[in-house]
Order: C-alpha cells, then sequence, then structure tokens
C-alpha cells in the first residue's frame, strides 16, 4: 500500500526498540525531539527490547498488537521507528497496521525536505529522497505488477515500476549534473579566496548546538536561528573582521546528529566540502549537555568521512550562560596554542576571547615590524592596509611613511616581491629590482625580529 502524505502535525506513534546486538543505541529524547521537528504529534511512545530484529517486522508479535492497539486507540496515521527499516520491513508494518511507517533516515529527510530555502539546498534534499525512495517504490504499485494487453492497451513494454525507476534514474542523473555545476561554482569561490590570501573559518558541530547563534553574534547577520533540530540547512558564508589579523570567510553549515543518513552525506557533499576546505575548523558544543562528549565524537565521524579530520580545529564550548559559575575562557595546551573557547553565543560573552583565539591561530608565526616606505610606494602601502596588516602608521619630516604591520613573513616578502622592490637592511622599501622574478634575500621569520 502506499499512503498519500497528510499535512504536518499529524498524530504519530512513537517505536523505540533497544537492540542488544547494536553497538551504539539511539538516544529516545532526540528521537522526541526529532519528531516534533518534524511537525509531528507524539501520541504515544513505545519502547522494548530484543537481541536482534525480526526480519519481517522488526518487532515481535506481541509489540506489533501493542502498536496496533496505539494506533487504533488514538487514531494516529502515522508509526515512526527510532531505526532504519529495510524495505520489505516498512512495507509489511504498512499493510499490517493500515497507516504509513517511516523509519528514522526518512524522518530525517522530511525534515531537510521542511528546511530547505535555496536552490541548491532543494536539489541536495530531492538527490537524498530519491535515492531513498528508489528501493521503496515497490510498495506503490503492486497492483500494477504487469500491464494489461489488448488494443489501445499495449504499452512500452515496461511495468510500471519499471518506468518509475527509470524516471527516477533520469532526475538523479539530472540533479547530480546540477550539483557538480554548484560544486564548480563552490571551488572557483575557494580558489578567488586562495589567490586573495583569505582565510575561510567553517562552523560545524551537533545540530542544535547553536553555530547558527554564534554565527550571528561574530557578523551580525540575521540569519533564522530556532531551538530546534536541523534549523539550518542552507549554508551561508559572511565576512568576518578578525582583530590584528584581518579579514576572513566563515561558513555556516549544516549540523550533524548520530547515524546521519549516507544518502545526506553525499547529497550535502557540495556544501560539506567548505568545511573540509576551510583554513579554520570551529567545532561548536553544546557545553550544557551531559551528553557532548558522545556528541563531539559523533561530528568527529561524519568529519572524517568528508576528509575534514585534517583541518586544524578550535573547540568552541557554546551556551555558558546554562552552565551555574561558568566564565569564558580560552583553554590551551602545553605549548599555548588555544585550543578550546568556553562562549555563550545568546548573551555574545567570550566572542572577544574566541576572536583573539582565531588571530592566534590563523596568524600562526606572524611577525610585526615597522616598514619604511617612500612616497611612490602608494601601491604597496594600499595593498598592506587592504590586507588589513598595517596596525598604526606615521609620517616623518622627509614624507617616508613608516608602517606598522603584523603579517605572515612569507606573505610580506610576496606581496613586497610583486611590487618590483625589496627591502634593505634597515626594513627600507626603496630598492628596486633589476629582475622582478629574482628571490628577495629576506624570507624567513628571523629576519622580521
Amino acid at each position: 500500500m502506499f499512503f498519500e502524505r497528510p499535512e504536518a502535525g499529524e498524530v504519530a506513534i512513537l517505536v523505540h526498540i533497544a537492540i542488544d546486538s547494536s553497538a551504539e543505541q539511539e538516544d529516545p529524547q532526540e528521537f522526541e525531539e526529532l519528531v516534533l521537528s518534524a511537525g509531528g504529534d507524539p501520541a504515544s511512545f513505545i519502547t522494548g527490547s530484543r537481541k536482534q530484529p525480526s526480519p519481517g517486522y522488526f518487532v515481535g508479535s506481541g509489540k506489533l498488537q501493542e502498536i496496533e492497539e496505539a494506533v487504533a486507540f488514538h487514531d494516529a496515521r502515522l508509526v515512526i521507528f527510532n531505526h532504519t527499516l529495510s524495505p520489505s520491513q516498512e512495507r509489511n508494518l504498512e499493510k499490517h497496521l493500515k497507516c504509513r511507517v517511516l523509519d528514522r533516515t526518512g524522518l530525517i529527510l522530511d525534515i531537510f525536505a521542511q528546511r530547505a530555502r535555496s536552490h541548491e539546498g532543494k536539489l541536495q534534499v530531492e538527490l537524498a529522497q530519491l535515492q531513498h525512495l528508489s528501493t521503496r517504490l515497490k510498495r506503490g504499485w503492486t497492483h500494477l505488477d504487469r500491464q494489461k494487453g489488448g488494443i489501445g492497451l499495449r504499452g512500452a513494454g515496461e511495468t510500471q515500476l519499471e518506468l518509475d525507476q527509470r524516471m527516477i534514474r533520469q532526475r538523479i542523473k539530472s540533479i547530480n549534473k546540477g550539483l557538480s555545476k554548484v560544486r564548480a561554482q563552490r571551488n572557483q569561490g575557494r580558489r578567488s579566496r586562495k589567490r586573495a590570501e583569505v582565510p575561510t573559518i567553517s562552523l560545524a558541530g551537533y545540530t542544535n548546538a547553536g553555530k547558527s547563534s554564534l554565527f550571528n553574534a561574530l557578523t551580525n547577520a540575521g540569519i533564522y536561528t530556532a531551538d530546534q533540530l536541523f534549523a539550518t540547512l542552507d549554508s551561508t558564508l559572511r565576512s568576518l573582521s578578525v582583530p590584528s589579523f584581518g579579514n576572513a570567510v566563515i561558513v555556516d553549515t549544516v549540523g550533524f546528529i548520530s547515524h546521519l543518513p549516507h544518502q545526506l552525506v553525499e547529497a550535502f557533499r557540495a556544501t560539506l566540502e567548505e568545511t573540509a576546505e576551510a583554513s579554520l575548523l570551529l567545532h561548536v558544543v553544546d557545553a550544557s549537555n551531559e551528553m557532548h562528549d558522545s556528541l563531539m565524537h559523533e561530528v568527529d565521524v561524519v568529519l572524517k568521512e568528508i576528509g575534514a579530520d585534517e583541518t586544524p580545529t578550535l573547540l568552541v564550548f557554546n551556551k555558558i550562560d546554562l552552565i551555574p559559575h561558568r566564565k569564558p575562557a580560552i583553554d590551551r595546551d602545553t605549548s599555548g596554542r588555544p585550543v578550546r573557547v568556553w562562549v555563550s553565543a545568546k548573551t555574545g560573552a567570550g566572542t572577544d576571547l574566541l576572536l583573539d583565539a582565531i588571530s592566534e591561530i590563523l596568524a600562526g608565526e606572524m611577525v610585526q615590524q615597522t616598514l619604511v616606505l617612500l612616497p611612490e610606494h602608494a601601491r604597496l602601502r594600499s595593498r598592506l592596509y587592504a590586507r588589513g596588516a598595517v596596525q598604526e602608521e606615521t609620517v616623518d619630516d622627509q614624507g617616508l611613511f613608516h608602517l606598522k604591520v603584523r603579517l605572515a613573513p612569507e606573505n610580506l616578502t610576496r606581496i613586497i616581491h610583486e611590487e618590483g622592490l625589496q627591502l634593505d637592511a634597515d626594513f627600507c622599501v626603496n630598492k628596486r629590482l633589476a629582475n622582478p622574478e629574482s628571490s628577495l634575500t629576506m624570507t624567513s621569520a628571523e629576519q622580521f625580529e
């Protein structure tokens, strides 16, 4: 049987079965939050345990009868399992319960479909839905296993199921083609930022950890935030001015969840590549959640899957306003490098410390030096200002510009070299290179100190 989708807000029966053979159990509370985020109205929460799922119905006969009675009592039109069901299990359950059955993957896909706003986001969600649906077509067309013969009734020699499968394959191919263009555009944007030496900072973390709230606190972007799972689906890029460093681009991306459906990881790969290619990853953690250690592990699993596990990472423990006596602070490792920052995106507490930590990490071995420029070096002066490298400027009686700059030594050397100039021993930019392609004599960090 294939049931029409009712409007959101429908009465639902929730089923959570603890499987002994499963090493990582799903969280029942998170499951209920997912249903509420989808607009469901949980009428009953049925729990149980089994050594292993039943091949036919996932649950045993006694639990199946309990679910059936709950459906009849609450006049429910939907039963949602906090597990991944096989297509045959879904078909058998729908046939027995006489209502629509949804598993955890289908529930998350439904939430994504509701929240997608951009053209790219809608394409990504549709691709994931079609990949999920392609294995579940049979339940909709069991009455059309064969086409009828006769005059005026002969078709193309395909069953309705085969026609639908072919249409889905064609649509998936079309979406993949569109997403490949999106991926190419994103790659072009990343290459442009790399040429301009503008670092990218990507927010990542478990869903509802406060990434979008932190994004707004840092950029005043005003993007949508809500205390619900998967409030953000479409990635957003904004410019961020990092003190003592310069400009950067910060990216807000989709949140992760335990056992994130593989179809979604694949469909959102174009978006998630922003995380994998970032200069710095801000792993946002809900510090008020007692389970934050396990949630951090789930995020690390997805980061590894998309190839972002080697990206430099700074932990951001958010929502400290919900933790008594917790003050904003920066935690450092033995070498003094920032590894964790305690903030509250809601109140703004600690965001200044976060920017300082970002500046330290992005700066790396940046050096501070006073350069002396001649009046004709206005173009070089302009480039240093555009990079946000100039911290202070004075002009002496001879009309020479004394610029106090802070920049990575290799970048400073390269910028001066591109202008066809070089530095003398007193850091005066007053020697024109005979051959601009030749290398400068001063390239190491020590020479700037």
